[in-house]
């Protein structure tokens, strides 16, 4: 399909150029990260190397876009995680999967000082708009999204308020839409709450971790106020089952609210990579969306899921569109 946009064609921001949102062929992972260091033990756990790790993360997406028709990733390695848009950019030529690339601020305990230690919320705003229009890390590269935007607990704490307000600010001004980190699912209400206040479109948020929270009535509410709902940790069985994971989302579409849901793994260790015996960033295609389907999910409701309601919630479009 040709990459030649339409005069109103929506674009996506993605680490090797702007994209035709029309012209993603395949499903999108929602919520993934292919590079990152969230090492505070010092065991090297919470890590996806460059060096390392890279070439494995590229051979299992370009798998995925041969058998499942992978299409695109959304990389939410923000600030502070370990961010490296270079490498990010080789994945995805080798892939052959698009990705896009994120900016903000995770949640308190991985903030930069030098970022948030003394600085208001114009400050950060304008930190965020300026890697929006010129690049990430000096590379030139620039996001198409804003996440993964953090906080933990059931109200963000001053620092993490900061930093969700300025994310909010910058997505205004720059167009982009805001993805969140609700620590272990808890605390969507009241990032919607706080984004919203500052002008957001709930349809222009995602609220993070959604399928580690065990509330049915949480995710009504979220979706009924119009935002996404990120089922977005499948095959993590260590923080919730993927037997839970499936109730809840079923008891989700039942509600009438498949258009508000998005889907992915989180792999967020080197441990969960395929040729280390893990789940693997396919988990969700291989052994997830089968079970869906069993459960009578038919498949243009997956597809909405997997791939049109990925795309609207990057590019603000209609129910209409894609």
């Amino acid at each position: 399909m040709s990459t030649t946009p339409h005069p109103t064609e929506r674009l996506l921001q993605t680490v090797t150029g702007p994209l035709p949102a029309r012209s993603v062929p395949g499903p999108a992972l929602a919520h993934e990260h292919l590079v990152l260091d969230l090492d505070r033990k010092g065991d090297g756990a919470a890590v996806l190397d460059a060096q390392r790790h890279g070439p494995a993360v590229t051979r299992e997406l370009a798998a995925l876009r041969e058998e499942f028709g992978l299409g695109l990733v959304i990389e939410l390695t923000c600030r502070g995680m370990g961010r490296d848009p270079d490498t990010l950019a080789r994945i995805a030529r080798e892939s052959g999967v698009a990705v896009v690339a994120a900016t903000g601020w995770y949640y308190e305990p991985f903030h930069p000082a030098a970022d948030l230690d003394g600085a208001g919320v114009e400050q950060l705003t304008d930190t965020l708009v300026q890697e929006i229009d010129a690049g990430l890390d000096g590379t030139g590269i620039r996001p198409g999204v804003l996440g993964e935007v953090g906080s933990h607990g059931e109200t963000p704490t001053e620092p993490e308020s900061r930093s969700l307000r300025a994310a909010a600010r910058a997505a205004l001004a720059t167009g982009l839409s805001v993805a969140t980190h609700a620590q272990l699912g808890h605390g969507g209400l009241a990032q919607l709450d706080l984004l919203t206040a500052e002008g957001l479109p709930p349809e222009r948020l995602c609220i993070g971790h959604q399928d580690l929270l065990a509330e049915p009535a949480v995710h009504r509410r979220l979706a009924e106020a119009g935002a996404y709902v990120a089922f977005d940790t499948v095959g993590k069985e260590s923080y919730q089952s993927d037997e839970v994971r499936l109730r809840l989302l079923l008891a989700l579409l039942e509600a009438g609210h498949a258009d508000r849901v998005l889907l992915s793994c989180d792999i967020s260790r080197h441990g969960y990579l395929l040729t280390e015996g893990g789940q693997g960033y396919g988990h969700l295609f291989r052994s997830f969306l089968p079970a869906v389907r069993s459960a009578g999910v038919d498949d243009d409701l997956i597809d909405l899921m997997t791939r049109r309601n990925p795309l609207r919630f990057l590019t603000g479009a209609g129910p209409e569109e894609f």
